[in-house]
């Protein structure tokens, strides 16, 4: 069986899944168009309306439309509307797209403490600077709710990773001493809405980054696809704790036409892996192991280990240090 037909529906991250910077990741549109799942984009940036994120994948060849997305700011407003009066004043630091989505859930849109604000939504703006962070650090000194779409510390760019909004957000706490509730991954409340718009009973969610994607979608109950395209390589997700450990692991998404039970750790590609205090030991394989075999029989040592971390990789004969010369 593979991992299309186990599954009824795709919740997919885009951030280093699906692109990077804008630029579809190799053979990611492909994958996601022939497997013929009803999809999700689930994605913690707020910074672009539904909309406007289903034209940039409609315009890298995905079939997409702005009810196929579920961003973080629509998250946070929901979330806000569970703690705010309708009609109440909320001071939204992001962008124009971000006050639009609080102005059609009832609320009214400020971006001064003057207001006197009960909540501060706070989303990634590549415009924020020192006077909108002073503006929600007052308004939270002044007894606003304080809620954060995402807690992204970085931003997957084609240049490398940018400031991501969780680093605005720590600016903040930084000046007020408050930490905001994070409407985004990996809370899982994105995961369920997602899976409720598409009424999917096996939902697979998907993504690159082990503390945002794959906790969300284990948080949510759901089975989980690691790719490595993006933010989190090789060498983190050998040390992630129990929370963050993905159900399959992949190099990039077509792996969707793999049989599932192949991309689970576990021995196989004739690789042997060993834990030894923190040095982790691979050896064996035959000349057509691939590097990502290695890499899930290295997990199912490092996995079954009790609190000790990989510090120092050994790669013992030829194919194996080929493999393992593979990972980052």
């Amino acid at each position: 069986m593979t991992v299309a037909t186990a599954y009824d529906a795709l919740l997919l991250d885009l951030d280093g899944t699906i692109w990077e910077g804008g630029r579809a990741i190799p053979g990611a549109v492909e994958a996601v168009s022939a497997c013929g799942l009803p999809a999700m984009y689930v994605t913690n940036n707020a910074s672009k309306a539904p909309k406007v994120v289903a034209n940039q994948l409609t315009a890298l060849g995905l079939a997409a439309t702005a009810d196929a997305v579920m961003t973080s700011a629509q998250a946070a407003v929901l979330m806000a509307q569970q703690c705010c009066e309708p009609g109440a004043t909320v001071l939204v630091l992001g962008t124009t797209s971000f006050q639009e989505l609080a102005r059609e859930a009832g609320f009214t849109v400020t971006t001064t403490a003057d207001d006197r604000p009960v909540a501060v939504l706070h989303g990634h703006n590549p415009e924020t600077g020192w006077a909108e962070l002073s503006e929600a650090a007052l308004a939270i000194r002044g007894g606003a709710t304080y809620l954060a779409s995402n807690l992204d510390s970085t931003l997957p760019m084609e240049r490398g990773l940018h400031v991501g909004n969780g680093s605005m957000v720590a600016a903040v706490v930084n000046a007020t001493g408050v930490s905001p509730r994070s409407a985004g991954k990996p809370e899982p409340e994105m995961f369920h809405l997602a899976a409720e718009k598409l009424q999917a009973q096996r939902p697979l969610a998907v993504g690159d980054r082990l503390d945002t994607d794959i906790a969300g979608g284990i948080a949510a109950g759901m089975d989980t696809l690691q790719v490595i395209t993006g933010v989190s390589g090789h060498r983190d997700i050998l040390n992630a704790p129990p929370a963050q450990r993905a159900t399959m692991i992949a190099e990039d998404m077509t792996a969707l036409f793999a049989a599932a039970d192949t991309l689970r750790p576990g021995p196989q590609g004739g690789f042997h892996a060993e834990l030894s205090g923190t040095t982790l030991t691979v050896s064996g394989g035959a000349e057509d192991s691939t590097s990502i075999q290695a890499f899930r029989a290295a997990l199912s040592a490092a996995w079954a280990a009790q609190d000790t971390l990989v510090d120092e990789i050994v790669a013992v004969g030829d194919v194996a240090k080929q493999a393992v010369a593979q990972w980052r």
